[in-house]
Order: C-alpha cells, then structure tokens, then sequence
C-alpha cells in the first residue's frame, strides 16, 4: 500500500504500527522517527500541501486530520483532487486510541491498532493520578496572544490523567485566545510552554517572566514555569504518553 501522511502525528502512527514501508510522502513537518522521514518525499507544511506533487506520489490512501484551524482547507483540497482519504479528528485521548484503531483498520493491520492501543491503554492506566487536589496548569500553545487548548483537546484530558486541571477545560472549543486578566483570574499553579511548531530549544521562559501584568500569577511568582516539547503534547499519537508522564512529574512538583 502507498500512503501519503499530512501531519506528524498520523505520519507517528503509522510507523508505531509498523507499516513504515508505506509511507511514499510526508508534509514537511513529519520529523519522528527521523531513520524514516528523511528521506521520504516532503508534499508541503501541513497548512501548505501541494496537492499536485500528493497526486504525483500516487497513494492508495492520504492520512489527513483536522487538528488545528486551517486544515479544513486541505482536506477541502485534497478532495476536491479525487485522492482516497481517511480524515481525523481528534478531540479526546479516546479519539486518539479510536483513530489508531481505525487507521490501523486501513492499513490492513487490526491486530497491531489493537496491541498499541492495549499497551497505551495500559501505561494511562499507571499515570492516572488519585489526587484529590488538582493543581491548576496553563498549558500555552503559542505565546502572542496566549493561547490555550480547551474542553475539546485531548491536552485537558492529559493534564486530568496527571492530577491537575485545566483551569479552561469548562470552554467549549479546542484552543482559545486568554486574556491577562483570565489569567489572573485562574492564577494557575503552573505554566507549560508547548509552543506549536516551535523546537524545545527556541522556546523562551523569559517571555513569560516578562509579563508584567502576569507578576502575581502564582506560576510567575514561584517561577514554575515548564517546558515540554510540543510534539509530546500536541501530536495526537503515542508520544502523547511521554506528555502525560512530563505532566505527571509537574503535578508532583506542586504538592511537595
């Protein structure tokens, strides 16, 4: 079979499932396992896919999701083109294992959507916190303006598995823009910098110490303010395990 992933996160699943072999073209953002997608075909950003050079590879099937604002387009576009698609849409940790599962399924490998499945299953079930008192943590997707992930993003349902809360988990949308003065309000415990698209390395804490009107924010007070790549938190696949353990460990932090 000839795949054609659009976004990392399907590109990771795919290869998890081992079917890594399909794979004849990724957006230009697929970059785990990097002994895979080096050396594949790139088709564009995953807001820019060239529609023409994803015919020219030829798939039997286009992976495609709608996981952030913009991708409409592209999967508009790549329809538009003819091209067999399976299109996600995560919204909760549950959507995730159903995506892998229904991937898995078009894949031709069941059992191997089963077996991952079953084994990130296994190890949410260890990471799930008991705790009673749930720390509220900000967890920001982009920095100008500060935007979060809300009810409907898997990312509340990874910081409830760790023992902490999303203090906008109430907001019934993926991401939101906040205000400083929403910010205050919630006085988050904590402060996660998973900036999209952006490497760890380039990721700069001090923006956030130099928000003047976030001083007597507790998380700015305390100087708890976390980094956690962004491809661990997210990319719905099963690297989303690696974020919850980093949110767990920051969660324990803050009852010490």
């Amino acid at each position: 079979m000839r795949v054609v992933s659009h976004t990392c996160s399907n590109t990771e699943i795919v290869c998890a499932l081992g079917c890594a072999d399909f794979l004849v073209g990724v957006d230009d953002h697929s970059d785990y396992p990097a002994e895979v997608v080096r050396n594949l075909p790139r088709v564009g950003p995953d807001l820019g896919v060239d529609v023409a050079k994803v015919r020219e590879l030829k798939p039997d099937l286009v992976l495609t999701s709608l996981t952030v604002p913009g991708h409409e387009r592209i999967v508009a576009a790549l329809k538009d083109a003819g091209l067999p698609l399976l299109v996600v849409e995560p919204v909760s940790l549950e959507d995730v294992y159903s995506d892998i599962s229904q991937i898995a399924a078009a894949l031709g490998v069941v059992a191997s959507g089963e077996e991952l499945v079953a084994r990130m299953r296994a190890e949410a079930a260890t990471l799930l916190s008991s705790a009673t008192q749930r720390p509220p943590i900000l967890v920001e997707w982009w920095p100008k303006p500060v935007i979060v992930p809300c009810r409907r993003s898997w990312t509340s349902d990874m910081i409830a598995t760790a023992g902490a809360a999303n203090p906008w988990s109430d907001r019934d949308c993926k991401s939101s823009p906040v205000t400083d003065e929403e910010v205050v309000r919630a006085d988050p415990q904590a402060i996660v910098l998973s900036w999209c698209g952006v490497s760890p390395e380039k990721v700069r804490p001090e923006i956030v110490r130099r928000r003047s009107n976030w001083r007597d924010v507790q998380a700015v007070r305390k100087d708890r303010i976390y980094c956690v790549p962004e491809a661990v938190m997210g990319r719905p696949g099963p690297r989303l395990l690696q974020g919850i353990r980093a949110l767990r460990r920051i969660a324990e932090e803050l009852s010490i």
